[in-house]
């Protein structure tokens, strides 16, 4: 039997199929896929095949079919390894929130830069519009200034409020979409009045720490009632870049790889070298600092300092 993995505990997963429904099953044995060091061997979105064991209603997954693409950061614990967030996504939208809690731009950036390695489209949500007065309306339009001038799409929303939400669902219908962001950002909340009948948890930001809590455990996708699947997953506090070589981050930046070519030397890394069409343009502004920034903190392997604070220029 064929079906599509809904959701995953590690040890046990959740099998949609149009002829019996979900069916909980578990992997046969030792299960790798070839050329992918990952903590979990099946993620959230995966297309898999699976037998019903004898007498029971639970089933083993047998094989895994090619994944379209797959959105992976590296594991908090296990630095060498690497962890699938979702797989088979048509668009990621990543919840963004320039106060309670803030969203930084490294972090962005880095969630960009590895859907750009895998061919995911992302749509930047601004959330909670309605809770900003006038210096954090300047910080989120300097934000989405630098990245619709880019090419993302960037929509401001309030879950609470409703704010736009028809336009998201408009990109939404018949599709397989993922939705990422920090805890506290309001992606249940969101997902909520996106599909109601999902009574999703939700919890309040800290005043204190304005750090938001976690509410999503596992990866998990959902049914919507106007066509296509939301996977919700859970907030995420550093996105480690995995699986991407230093001397080809740049092609990752649309801003970067678009001056490529206009470089003196093809193989240009933007840092040192002589007549760089990249650090031109952000000698005339045509490159936002906080971009620069974070490519040579991801350049660098810097997992720890990229959530500083860089929003001005």
């Amino acid at each position: 039997m064929e079906g599509i993995v809904t959701k995953s505990t590690g040890s046990w997963y959740t099998v949609f199929t149009k002829e019996q429904g979900t069916v909980a099953c578990r992997l046969k044995g030792k299960f790798r896929i070839k050329g992918i060091k990952s903590t979990n061997p099946v993620a959230v979105g995966d297309k898999v095949h699976f037998k019903l064991e004898e007498g029971k209603s639970t089933g083993v997954i047998d094989a895994i079919f090619d994944r379209k693409n797959y959105i992976v950061r590296k594991s908090v614990n296990l630095s060498k390894q690497t962890h699938i967030i979702a797989a088979n996504i048509d668009t990621a939208f990543l919840l963004v929130t320039v106060d309670h809690p803030p969203t930084f731009p490294g972090f962005i950036d880095r969630f960009l830069v590895t859907a750009e390695a895998y061919a995911i489209p992302v749509v930047i949500l601004f959330n909670k519009i309605d809770m900003y007065d006038d210096a954090l309306l300047e910080k989120k339009q300097h934000l989405e200034k630098i990245y619709t001038k880019i090419g993302y799409r960037c929509i401001d929303v309030s879950a609470t409020k409703g704010i736009h939400i028809e336009e998201v669902i408009v990109l939404m219908k018949g599709k397989t979409t993922l939705f990422s962001g920090h805890s506290g950002v309001g992606k249940s909340t969101l997902i909520n009045t996106i599909e109601p009948s999902l009574h999703l948890k939700t919890k309040e930001v800290s005043a204190q720490h304005k750090q938001g809590q976690h509410t999503t455990t596992f990866a998990e996708m959902f049914p919507l009632h106007f066509g296509g699947f939301i996977i919700d997953t859970p907030g995420i506090k550093g996105f480690g870049i995995a699986a991407i070589e230093p001397n080809e981050l740049a092609n990752y930046f649309p801003e970067f790889f678009k001056l490529k070519s206009q470089c003196k030397f093809h193989n240009c890394l933007h840092i040192n070298e002589p007549k760089c069409a990249v650090k031109d343009a952000l000698e005339n502004g045509t490159i936002a600092l906080s971009r620069y920034k974070s490519y040579l903190q991801m350049f660098e392997g810097d997992e720890v300092h990229y959530r500083t604070d860089i929003y001005s220029e």
